[in-house]
């Protein structure tokens, strides 16, 4: 099965990090296309505008965030064709700039992901 790591867009790559996407719907400040040492970078499935401008990075919100951000992931037609691309990858990396490393989408986009991978 796919190894799905999560790493800020800050953070130096490495070679253990596999495929790397970024998975903001912004690109991240300050930072070129050869910084983040991407393979690809899927807009699609970062949260919608509305639901990541209402959330705003409120960790008191965050489990309500999941869930709606999930729910949003469950009808996006970008996920079925990512699964297939990750699918047969040994690591990916889910690239974010989120200063929270506690609490960001691409927390909840790594759980949704790893379990539509186990459904396969």
């Amino acid at each position: 099965m796919t190894e799905i790591l999560i790493k800020r867009a800050y953070t130096e790559p490495s070679d253990h990090d596999g495929y790397r996407i970024l998975v903001d719907r912004l690109w991240p400040r300050g930072l070129t296309k050869a910084a983040l040492g991407l393979d690809q970078w899927a807009k699609s499935l970062a949260p919608s505008s509305e639901l990541r401008k209402a959330w705003n990075h409120d960790t008191d919100q965050f489990e309500q965030f999941a869930a709606q951000y999930k729910d949003e992931l469950n009808q996006n037609a970008a996920v079925d064709e990512f699964l297939e691309l990750v699918d047969p990858m040994p690591t990916i990396t889910l690239v974010y700039a989120a200063r929270n490393e506690q609490a960001n989408h691409a927390m909840v986009l790594r759980e949704y992901l790893l379990e539509q991978l186990k459904l396969r």
